[in-house]
């Protein structure tokens, strides 16, 4: 049994007219939609822009939501559209899905990480440190429009492989592979700001350190 929506009262409410239970509704995700949308398109404007678009279609298709997933889910696939409609129109590709505007000859094997290294400190310190979330912040701008939303779902909203395809119009074989090598990228990316340099791995010993977690 799938747990409750926390939404699903207001949601009925809102889906019945009450303006009042939207605007709630509204309050409760707004914040959230802004950040997974500065996350996919890198730019406050243009996440200000898809943040509204997402609570426009929200009010405009509340009708059409049958409570198959939650709410909250709902808005992310409705902002995770209307921010790729933005990445895609900075790439002059208004009309072409982002599956394909990959390359053609794109085959699935992960890159084989350069920089190899033990961290200096664990996550568990790390993650006290508000200048290593910042980095984290930047490792993930540094993504590109290919494997950052595959990233952004999966791993920082939580979606599930199927929700994140659903989203994306991409198959669970593709977001498997673009998440992979995300993570690496990310990992490689962090690894030199926090990697301990007297204990770097040259790459070709990769699978010797594979034992150690990085």
């Amino acid at each position: 049994m799938k747990p409750q929506d926390p939404d699903a009262a207001l949601v009925r409410q809102a889906q019945a007219g009450d303006l009042d239970a939207f605007e709630t509704l509204v309050e409760r995700h707004e914040r959230a939609i802004y950040t997974l949308a500065l996350r996919l398109v890198q730019n406050a404007h243009d996440a200000e822009d898809v943040t509204q678009q997402t609570l426009l279609s929200a009010l405009e298709n509340l009708g059409g939501f049958r409570h198959e997933a939650s709410f909250g889910t709902w808005l992310r696939r409705l902002a995770t559209h209307a921010a790729l409609k933005v990445l895609r129109k900075r790439r002059g590709l208004n009309t072409v899905s982002l599956d394909a505007a990959t390359d053609p000859g794109e085959d699935d094997s992960i890159p084989h990480p350069e920089y190899i290294a033990d961290w200096r400190e664990g996550p568990e310190q790390l993650a006290q440190r508000s200048e290593i979330r910042r980095q984290i912040e930047d490792a993930l701008a540094r993504l590109d429009d290919k494997h950052r939303p595959v990233f952004v779902l999966r791993d920082v909203e939580g979606l599930s492989v199927r929700e994140t395809a659903e989203a994306l119009g991409l198959s669970e074989a593709n977001v498997k592979v673009r998440l992979l090598r995300a993570r690496l990228q990310l990992r490689e990316h962090l690894t030199r700001l926090l990697g301990d340099p007297f204990k770097r791995v040259a790459p070709g010993h990769a699978h010797a350190a594979a034992g150690g977690d990085a």
